[in-house]
């Protein structure tokens, strides 16, 4: 079987909120991911809104998975992503948005982020993202102008998980705008594991749930 590739488009946003709270990706969002696709055979490519090293955030040395994320050739080439309009997304087989809140600020409305979603869907590729990853779907329509996310079942970071992680330094409720536009949002108990999978619609909720999203993504495009 060829080998399958899904492109992972990370924030560059280092700071965010007025009182500019330190951010970027939060680490374990890409790096159990990663372990999941590679571990399934699935090749992971880079991507940035700049491109260059993205900021990161929330690395813990006790978590063997983010160590070994740290220590590998694909941390290595996530230093050096491509910018996002510089890359054809139509080269991968799905493509993947990991949270931190920084994609809140620049993710979340950036025209590149969305025309590379639309493409994806379009195109009948799997299109998918964890904890504050989902807001890149934010603003996304479909040919006939309907939002992307209206009627879909997804999770995201809560509106309970922001209420008690970062209320004060996110720009908007991501769980709410995700709702005004239609989506049927889910979610379980603060900081627990939760997928969602509505067809070529994969998504997590927060940290916890990256390598079932992983997992989802390599299964689906096992199947594929």
């Amino acid at each position: 079987m060829a080998t399958k590739y899904v492109l992972f488009v990370a924030t560059n946003t280092a700071h965010i909120g007025p009182n500019k709270r330190p951010t970027g990706f939060f680490f374990p969002e890409i790096a159990h991911p990663f372990e999941a696709l590679d571990e399934a055979g699935i090749a992971v490519e880079f991507a940035t809104l700049k491109g260059g090293k993205p900021p990161e955030d929330g690395f813990d040395e006790k978590d063997k998975g983010q160590t070994d994320f740290l220590g590998s050739a694909a941390y290595g080439r996530l230093g050096h992503s491509r910018r996002l309009k510089d890359v054809d997304v139509l080269n991968y087989d799905a493509i993947f948005f990991p949270g931190g809140l920084g994609p809140m600020a620049d993710i979340a409305t950036d025209p590149d982020v969305k025309k590379a979603v639309r493409r994806m869907w379009d195109a009948g590729k799997i299109v998918s993202a964890v904890c504050h990853g989902p807001c890149a779907f934010l603003g996304v329509e479909l040919e006939d102008g309907s939002p992307l996310v209206r009627g879909r079942k997804l999770t995201s970071f809560s509106t309970a998980e922001e209420d008690g992680y970062a209320r004060a330094d996110v720009p908007f409720d991501l769980e709410t705008a995700l709702r005004d536009e239609g989506a049927e949002h889910s979610s379980v108990t603060p900081w627990q594991p939760k997928l969602v999978v509505d067809g070529r619609l994969i998504t997590g909720q927060n940290p916890a749930s990256g390598t079932l999203v992983g997992k989802a993504i390599a299964e689906a495009l096992q199947r594929a």
